[in-house]
């Protein structure tokens, strides 16, 4: 089996009209999570803390899922960044301020080139654009799903 990782990184961005750490607090913290995507997720937002994000009964398929990984790096309304996974990947979520709000830059890497490891960036590549448009309807108009 071919061990080597894939070339190819997850890359989100969109612009979302409210202050970087606004923004970022609905990202890194519990209590921001838990508001408009997860159930129960836990996060220390400090390197070398852990982040456990929890679904219960999510979407039209009620997918029941955990995933969790440590904190790397965290810096309110700047940056931060967490692995998730087995093997891990990393997710760096930046956050530039803007003159109409924050834009967010998400980026993931570290997929394994093997058959799984290619399902997995598919689903996530897909799974962080959505998770990113519910997080700009819920920081600007308090939409939750």
């Amino acid at each position: 089996m071919n061990s080597e990782m894939i070339d190819v990184d997850i890359q989100q961005e969109t612009l979302i009209r409210a202050t970087p750490e606004k923004v970022y607090d609905a990202i890194a913290t519990s209590e921001g999570l838990n508001a408009w995507f997860t159930t129960g997720a836990e996060v220390n937002a400090r390197p070398g803390g852990e982040m456990i994000w929890r679904w219960q009964d999510w979407g039209p398929s009620k997918v029941t899922n955990e995933a969790r990984g440590p904190v790397l790096e965290a810096e309110r309304g700047k940056r931060f960044v967490f692995q998730w996974g087995n093997p891990p990947t990393t997710i760096s979520i930046d956050f530039e301020p803007h003159e109409q709000g924050t834009v967010v830059r998400l980026r993931e890497h570290g997929y394994p080139n093997t058959l799984q490891g290619r399902r997995n960036l598919l689903e996530c590549a897909s799974g962080w654009g959505e998770a990113i448009t519910l997080l700009k309807f819920y920081v600007e108009h308090g939409i939750v799903y």
